[in-house]
């Protein structure tokens, strides 16, 4: 490093400072960003699902809803709660703030493009021996030292470019992770709900089984009265009425459980939350159209933080690729210094200091080459992460898609069942009560009835359940595009 330190600056030296930066601003704009540019891992993407042969490529389902995806249940209280979960969720916040972490170390990056600045003042006074042993012989002085420091790395080799290249892409898979955190919030809230409603539908079945049961208690009760049927009749009656209320009052348990859940889903204690019931169920089983597969490239948060870090990866290959190559820093220094304190702000007391530096490593036995051996190696395993996340994308929608087709036939099929055993109930009531079948029959019938219905429930959850998974596995109307610029991550 060179140092120049003129008391009296002439045209000369202010000439040299500036050809000393005109050179540097020149090499900076011819230096190279090295490393690998970055481009998408290849992945193969199928021409149609095949668990929707209604599929047609005229019609890809790029309408399909955006925004509040839940709102195709029509349902207005899960609309409700579904407005709240995004602000209160605690798993959103923790995202929300990884996001800003990640943008903060991005913007603190990415000030290192630009010259660091500091400033020191200084004051000493100092008295000779003499003085202290022969009083007024002694010589007493001041001084007094101002200055202003710079430094600055010019990114010849692209390194900081890298950096911040890499803190941009992390920041933008830390936004993705919070769309994903979203997503599965919403639908974690959804199917919850949709369980609890189910439920309601339990408790409203189980207590029409119940008024069933006494009525069929009464007719068993009456028929032994005047000596036309065996008490056990009497006594399985009502052992089938009190199993059925055992079994009401137990899906209460399940009811509360999913209050429960969603209560935490929205931030809040259990104990200051509750969702009546109502009549009904109320929630439409809404018709999802898929869309192309290689739009999941494009809609899946989850595939889009997978992409993302990938490229950070890449970067990080450019990072580890620059340290081949010196590091050049550039200072320089002015200010004043001398005595007396009321004439330190003259010229003859003005100094300067320009230089640069240049740092290579010789001999360093390898490390450098395995570390950017080992950067391209989190590279691949970022890429095949992207891969892996893709292909789970699309066994996501198949399964769904094949889950909401079957279920469907399955409900069809069910409610045939369902109305089916309800006349066979009725008939065999009938018959018991004419005297040509035995009770065991009219027991039977009930119990087939009941499983029936109950199972008919379940279907229709499933259905609503397996709804609300395909939304999500399609992206649940998230782009890529939602993704932060590299300038926003970096914007104050």
């Amino acid at each position: 490093m060179t140092d120049f330190k003129p008391r009296h600056p002439t045209l000369e030296n202010r000439c040299a400072a500036r050809l000393a930066i005109g050179a540097a601003s020149l090499l900076l704009a011819a230096g190279c960003t090295v490393g690998p540019d970055y481009k998408r891992p290849d992945v193969a993407t199928p021409a149609a699902f095949k668990e929707d042969p209604g599929w047609k490529a005229a019609a890809p389902g790029d309408n399909a809803a955006r925004g509040p995806w839940w709102e195709v249940f029509e349902d207005p209280v899960l609309n409700e709660l579904e407005a709240r979960v995004e602000t209160s969720n605690l798993t959103v916040a923790q995202a929300v703030a990884n996001y800003e972490e990640a943008r903060q170390v991005a913007r603190a990056d990415r000030t290192a493009y630009l010259p660091t600045v500091g400033a020191t003042g200084a004051a000493q006074r100092s008295q000779s021996p003499l003085a202290q042993s022969v009083p007024g012989r002694g010589l007493t002085s001041s001084n007094y030292t101002a200055e202003l420091q710079a430094s600055w790395e010019p990114d010849f080799w692209g390194r900081l470019r890298r950096t911040v290249e890499a803190d941009i892409a992390a920041a933008q898979a830390n936004a993705a992770d919070l769309a994903s955190a979203r997503l599965s919030t919403q639908g974690a809230l959804a199917v919850d709900y949709i369980e609890l409603r189910s439920a309601d539908d339990q408790v409203r079945l189980l207590e029409n089984a119940v008024e069933a049961y006494r009525h069929t208690v009464k007719i068993s009760q009456n028929k032994y009265s005047v000596g036309v049927a065996a008490r056990s009749d009497v006594i399985t009656a009502q052992t089938q009425l009190d199993s059925t209320r055992a079994q009401l009052i137990g899906v209460g348990v399940q009811r509360a459980q999913y209050e429960h859940a969603i209560a935490v889903l929205l931030g809040k204690a259990p104990a200051d939350f509750s969702i009546a019931r109502r009549p009904d169920l109320g929630i439409t089983i809404p018709d999802v159209p898929p869309q192309m597969p290689s739009s999941l490239l494009e809609r899946r948060p989850d595939v889009a933080a997978a992409e993302r870090a990938a490229a950070a990866a890449n970067a990080k290959i450019g990072i580890q690729t620059a340290a081949y190559f010196p590091a050049i820093s550039i200072s320089g220094a002015a200010g004043y210094e001398g005595s007396p304190l009321n004439q330190l702000i003259t010229t003859p007391f003005r100094f300067w200091t320009l230089g640069a530096q240049a740092t290579e490593a010789l001999l360093d036995w390898g490390q450098r080459g395995d570390l950017v051996k080992s950067a391209k190696a989190a590279y691949d395993a970022s890429a095949a992460n992207y891969r892996q996340t893709v292909l789970t994308a699309f066994q996501q929608v198949e399964d769904n898609l094949a889950e909401i087709r079957i279920l469907s036939d399955e409900a069809k099929v069910e409610r045939e069942a369902v109305a089916e055993a309800e006349q066979a109930t009725q008939i065999s009531l009938n018959e018991y009560n004419a005297g040509t079948v035995d009770f065991a029959t009219v027991v039977t019938a009930q119990v087939i009835e009941l499983t029936n219905r109950e199972t008919a429930l379940t279907i229709n959850e499933s259905r609503l359940a397996s709804s609300v998974a395909l939304i999500q596995a399609l992206g649940g109307g998230w782009t890529s595009a939602d993704l932060p610029t590299p300038h926003q991550v970096v914007s104050r």
